[in-house]
């Protein structure tokens, strides 16, 4: 991993400094051609630094740290954003990222295969025309006052190897997509030894079929309103372990017939029960019984809790929803850089959680997540702009990532509380601590 994370920091200062790079993603011909305060890669450099200051004390900032004798206003840097196109940050984390991720195919794996959640999660976004006009807006009230005004957000879908932190392939959408089309997009971004892994908003005979045609091993959660033997099976009748053979409703066989997708498939329920004693009921295309017994898709369904807390970071450690500009082009850009961060920090900081968990402690322990990030955000300049060799830059970080370790508790449970309004205002503005 040492060597990953040296590979991935030059691959990126290598992509910031092409000349090709920078005239795939400029959005005219005259973009970046003259010597400015804010060229390409100090614009790249700067977005990922994205926090919770003014944008003026963002800049001023980062006039002091390259030493730049003239000051950088507002409106320069959102001219200079407007030509600079959201795809580099999805080329970059795909190159210094996941390509070095699994460049030597040293990753961790569940019986060899790769874990990946895919989750969609709702993105709350300023409500400005241009952002309406690409995500659209929902309205919000009560049954008591009906309609009370209109919020923009966003539905963000996302597959994620949640053994190894890295975002595979993540996608921005108007809120009024549907989930499991955007899961079926996903697809020629896996591998045949992956395991797909969804919750109970995606079960459907159609989703089930397009898998099944990409010869994809799934796991997912039934709810209560899905196939006729998994709401037989929640009620905790008959087998805990059954396979069968769906065949489509005939309401829809003209919708299986458009996509060319089979209208019969084998597919095996498991019912596992849960702590609380509650029923789960799974649906898999994991056959083999000796290899997948019942009991263990319990724990194979928990694993993709790794995409929940990857939303949870990226919402609260890297404030995603605290966005720079307020049009869809600004929102596109913070989102994809945000990502691309998310997988920086797992390549920078993976080989110094190994060497935590080999520590002899009583709960093996973590990098902090409000410090792996910190750190990153304040050597970003240093890390992606300077020529100098990396070595001593990483050093330096690794140094700042062992500091005040977190914690890793097996099996606990917070219960969730309802907290009343006065209490989370004093924790938004007294307790709560930002670290980026």
């Amino acid at each position: 991993m040492e060597l990953k994370k040296i590979i991935s920091i030059k691959i990126a200062r290598e992509l910031l400094q092409s000349h090709e790079f920078k005239e795939r993603y400029k959005n005219t011909p005259t973009a970046f051609t003259r010597t400015r305060k804010l060229h390409f890669r100090i614009l790249m450099i700067l977005m990922l630094q994205k926090g919770l200051k003014s944008l003026q004390l963002r800049l001023n900032e980062l006039v002091l740290s390259v030493e730049k004798s003239e000051s950088i206003s507002n409106s320069a840097f959102t001219q200079a954003r407007a030509n600079l196109d959201y795809r580099a940050f999805i080329e970059l984390n795909q190159k210094s990222v996941v390509d070095v991720m699994y460049g030597d195919n040293n990753v961790k794996t569940y019986k060899g295969m790769r874990i990946l959640g895919v989750d969609g999660s709702k993105i709350i976004l300023p409500s400005t025309p241009s952002i309406i006009n690409e995500f659209g807006e929902v309205p919000y009230g009560s049954k008591e006052t009906f309609t009370q005004g209109n919020y923009s957000y966003a539905l963000a879908s996302t597959m994620y190897d949640v053994l190894n932190r890295v975002v595979i392939d993540s996608s921005l959408n108007n809120y009024s997509n549907y989930e499991v089309d955007l899961a079926i997009k996903h697809l020629p971004l896996t591998n045949d030894n992956d395991l797909l892994i969804y919750d109970r908003g995606y079960p459907s005979f159609r989703h089930l079929a397009h898998l099944t045609k990409a010869n994809k091993k799934f796991v997912m959660r039934c709810s209560s309103a899905s196939f006729k033997d998994a709401r037989d099976m929640l009620k905790g009748n008959g087998s805990s372990d059954r396979t069968i053979t769906l065949k489509v409703h005939h309401s829809k066989i003209k919708e299986i017939e458009n996509f060319n997708l089979p209208k019969e498939i084998k597919v095996r329920f498991v019912r596992v029960v849960l702590e609380t004693g509650e029923y789960e009921v799974l649906v898999t295309n994991l056959f083999d019984k000796v290899e997948f017994p019942t009991e263990e898709f319990a724990y194979i369904y928990y694993l993709r809790w790794g995409v929940e807390e990857f939303y949870g970071i990226i919402k609260t450690r890297l404030t995603l929803e605290n966005f720079s500009g307020k049009t869809a082009h600004s929102i596109y850009q913070d989102f994809y850089s945000t990502i691309y961060l998310s997988g920086l920090e797992t390549i920078l900081t993976s080989d110094i959680n190994i060497e935590l968990q080999k520590k002899k402690t009583r709960n093996k322990q973590q990098v902090n997540h409000a410090v792996s990030f910190n750190v990153i955000k304040n050597k970003a300049i240093k890390l992606l702009l300077d020529d100098s060799p990396p070595d001593d830059i990483l050093e330096q970080l690794e140094i700042l990532f062992k500091t005040n370790p977190v914690q890793i508790r097996p099996n606990r449970k917070v219960p969730r509380l309802k907290n009343s309004n006065y209490k989370l205002y004093n924790y938004h503005k007294r307790t709560k601590k930002i670290c980026f």
